[in-house]
């Protein structure tokens, strides 16, 4: 049985996590306090396995802060006690700007406002006291600029029941957005030659044929593609044996639209290609136990594999 202990700040996407395993058929509870946790898992998982594969609960800022230091160390008591549950924590963040416009649209208060009645002073107060949650956090991700389906989605890709030890998201942004905050390697197309400057491939994007057309002919981009498939093959085996569960892939260009979009659509389908041609036992068994998933992060869709 998997527990998932879903945290991080209010406003970047507990809520979307937690429903996330609830459609999948996982029982979930909304804000445990911490000091239940023991109890819960004691007293309360027995009677749900057979029931469920999959339990998500939501733990943030409304426990006390003294508790939620010990959070990462119930959770590996909990690993170590138990060889049925498998605990794993995700932790959600989101910038300092978004989550106060998220806080201006919805109107409702944050936990900390009692204490802390200016909302940014708020915000800074709960990121310090999370930091050690997100420190321990087997999965970090960051909303700032993710719609709550592609939210959803990556939740879903980590929580599935056919888990594997690995989750390979490859991501393409544009750097006038920023670099993604939760990418362990991050690459720069700008390099290449820009389709934007080309008016009929200015509306498009690298998922496009002409888009694909127009950098296959350039030296630099199946150069660039191959040059990063390379790199991630040859260095994404050493991550799998160490126990490593998620890996972020950033790919930027300036807008986010043509050249990461493109690279990251054909280093995602050699990868996939990787996969299908891959024996049990042969020298690419290790991509066997790795879970593609696509995020454009300046398109309107996800594309999960």
């Amino acid at each position: 049985m998997f527990l998932f202990v879903i945290s991080g700040l209010s406003g970047a996407g507990k809520s979307v996590a937690l429903h996330a395993i609830e459609d999948q058929g996982g029982y979930c509870i909304d804000n445990l306090p911490i000091e239940l946790l023991s109890t819960f898992t004691t007293e309360t998982l027995p009677t749900l396995q057979g029931k469920f594969t999959h339990i998500g609960l939501s733990i943030d800022a409304r426990n006390r802060s003294k508790n939620l230091q010990q959070l990462p160390e119930l959770l590996n008591q909990l690993n170590q006690n138990s060889s049925e549950l498998q605990c794993k924590l995700i932790f959600i963040e989101a910038d300092l700007k978004t989550i106060t416009r998220r806080f201006g649209e919805s109107r409702r208060p944050h936990p900390l406002k009692r204490d802390y009645p200016a909302l940014d002073e708020a915000i800074l107060r709960e990121i310090e006291q999370m930091a050690p949650i997100a420190a321990a956090a087997h999965f970090r991700l960051d909303s700032s600029q993710t719609t709550i389906y592609q939210l959803r989605a990556q939740i879903q890709g980590i929580t599935g029941q056919d888990q594997p030890p690995l989750f390979l998201k490859l991501q393409s942004f544009g750097f006038k957005q920023g670099a993604p905050r939760d990418a362990d390697f991050l690459f720069d197309a700008r390099c290449l030659p820009n389709p934007h400057w080309n008016p009929e491939l200015r509306q498009l994007t690298g998922q496009n044929r002409e888009v694909v057309t127009f950098l296959e002919q350039t030296q630099q981009g199946p150069e660039m593609a191959a040059d990063i498939e390379h790199y991630l093959t040859r260095w994404i085996p050493h991550f799998l044996s160490s126990e490593r569960c998620y890996l972020t892939i950033a790919i930027g260009c300036t807008g986010g639209q043509h050249r990461s979009v493109y690279l990251v659509e054909k280093i995602a389908a050699a990868l996939l290609n990787l996969q299908e041609q891959s024996e049990d036992n042969g020298e690419n068994s290790w991509i066997q136990r790795c879970k593609i998933n696509i995020h454009h992060r300046q398109l309107k869709g996800d594309k999960p594999q």
